[in-house]
Order: C-alpha cells, then sequence, then structure tokens
C-alpha cells in the first residue's frame, strides 16, 4: 500500500512533521501565543475553540493560517467558562456551560445535539472567513466513544477535512477500529501523535520524543500561550502553556530536525488538498 508520505509527494521514508498550536479562542494570551508560535516561530497549524470567550477575537486577527476546528463539548476549567453554540440542552451542566469531564458528556449528551453542535462550530469557523484545514478533538471526546466517533468522522467526510485520530496502538485500549474506519472514508489522518503538555519540562520532553521520530506524517501537539496575569488568573496549567511557547518560539530539538534532509515540516492544508483530491 502507498504510504500517507507517498501520497504526499514525499519519498517512503520520509519524517513529515506537523506542529500544531492549539487553544485559538480561549483567552487573550493563548490568541497571541498561538499567533507569535504560527508567524514568528516553528508552529505550522493552529486550533480553534470556536465556543470560547476569545475565539472572535481569534478570527479578526486571522491572516489565512493553516487552522482547524477543535469540536469541543467540554470547558474543563472552573474560572473560564464557555457553552453551546446551538440550543442543545444534554451539552450543559449545572452552571450553563459544557460539562467538565468527559465522563460527564458521555453520560448525559444527545448524539443528535452532539451532531448539530459540531457542525455548527465548524460553519461558524467558516462564516468568521477561517479556511478550515482539519478537524481535531478537545479532551479527546468525540474519538473516544464510537457513537461520538461517528460524528467526528461524519464531519469530517461532509465537509472533506482531515481528522486527528489517536495512535493505532490506542485502538485495543479504546475497543473499536477507528483508524479503519476513518480509512474506509477516505478521511486523512497523520501516522503518529505526539502530545506534550501538563508538563514545565517541556524542552526535555520534547528532545525525548523527538528523538524517536518515525518515518510517516507525525502531528506534535503544544498549547502556546504568553505570560500574563490573565492567563494565570484562569488556566491551572499556565506555566505548562507559557513552556510550550517557549518552545515553538526557541526549540533547538525542532530547528535540528527540521535541517535534515529527510525531515520535511509540512501543515494540513496538504493533507486536506490529498484528501479532497
Amino acid at each position: 500500500m502507498t504510504s500517507l508520505a507517498e501520497a504526499l509527494g514525499y519519498p517512503p521514508d520520509s519524517c513529515l512533521l506537523i506542529v500544531t498550536c492549539d487553544g485559538l479562542g480561549v483567552c487573550h494570551a493563548t490568541n497571541a501565543g498561538v499567533y507569535r508560535a504560527l508567524r514568528e516561530g516553528m508552529g505550522r497549524v493552529g486550533g480553534l475553540v470556536v465556543p470560547g470567550p476569545w475565539a472572535r477575537e481569534a478570527a479578526a486577527r486571522y491572516r489565512g493560517e493553516d487552522v482547524g476546528v477543535h469540536l469541543t463539548l467540554n470547558a474543563e476549567l472552573d474560572l473560564l467558562r464557555w457553552g453551546p453554540i446551538t440550543y442543545c440542552p444534554s451539552l450543559l451542566d449545572g452552571d450553563g456551560g459544557f460539562p467538565r469531564t468527559v465522563e460527564d458528556l458521555w453520560d448525559h449528551a444527545d448524539t443528535e445535539e452532539v451532531r448539530r453542535e459540531c457542525r455548527a462550530q465548524i460553519e461558524r469557523a467558516i462564516y468568521w472567513g477561517f479556511d478550515v484545514t482539519h478537524l481535531s478533538s478537545h479532551l479527546g471526546a468525540l474519538e473516544s466513544r464510537p457513537e461520538f466517533f461517528d460524528v467526528a468522522l461524519e464531519m469530517a467526510v461532509d465537509f472533506g477535512l482531515p481528522l486527528r485520530l489517536p495512535e493505532v496502538s490506542d485502538e485495543a485500549r479504546l475497543g473499536f477500529p477507528f483508524r479503519k474506519l476513518a480509512a474506509e472514508e477516505g478521511v486523512v489522518s497523520p501516522d503518529h501523535l505526539i502530545r506534550v503538555q501538563g508538563t514545565r519540562s517541556t524542552a526535555s520532553a520534547l528532545d525525548q520524543l523527538l528523538s524517536s521520530l518515525q518515518p510517516g506524517v507525525t502531528e506534535i501537539v503544544l498549547r502556546p500561550a504568553v505570560d500574563s496575569a490573565e492567563l494565570r488568573s484562569v488556566v491551572p496549567d499556565w506555566a505548562a502553556r507559557v513552556a510550550d511557547h517557549d518552545q515553538a518560539m526557541t526549540s533547538d530539538s525542532l530547528q535540528v530536525l527540521s535541517a535534515r534532509p529527510q525531515v520535511h515540516l509540512i501543515r494540513y492544508r496538504e493533507l486536506r488538498e490529498l484528501q479532497r483530491g
């Protein structure tokens, strides 16, 4: 079978790297951090939380960057709340926002309301002027349960967008073949997924993860934010996000990797064009 790297026009032993910066729309500090990483640093792709309180500001600052919709059905932060952009009572918790945990979401969400909300988030991003390049799922809520994954896959098919998926090794843990199902529908996804989050030592974690980079398409997900009083007051893991921002701007490991002949920094836009072609 033709590998994803070959389908994209690269030799089969190529290591293609997508550096994604999630968090657009969450707050001013994340908007500033993501856009700075995309425009001045090693970031190549952004992820937009459409229901986020600062999503409209992110849209106002958009300049055509490669940005996907980070489909969001949870609001996990205690002091920063957001909720559905459609009328979806089953997606609300007791204080009027999205559920804080994925378990609460799975226990109470109506699948049709999930479908309506996800479609509305994508359509709103398009209406705001984003050239949406891919889909992903906040907190892994959609790809971790079969009935919710069906919704994400439907959106990827209907809008012709690649879909971020966990590693194939997670299929046994989650109990269903999500990568096989996506491939059968013609939906493209990076081969490997690296998440660097929840730690102040982003640099050492990144060095360790990238040292064993495999052939194929690898997506590394950062959540950069600039340090500010706003960020420190509402986001408990603010230090990790600031560390992600520093790495996106100054990472020696990313710069060394990108200089290797077999390593190529790409964007989701290339995967989208492959899927639509």
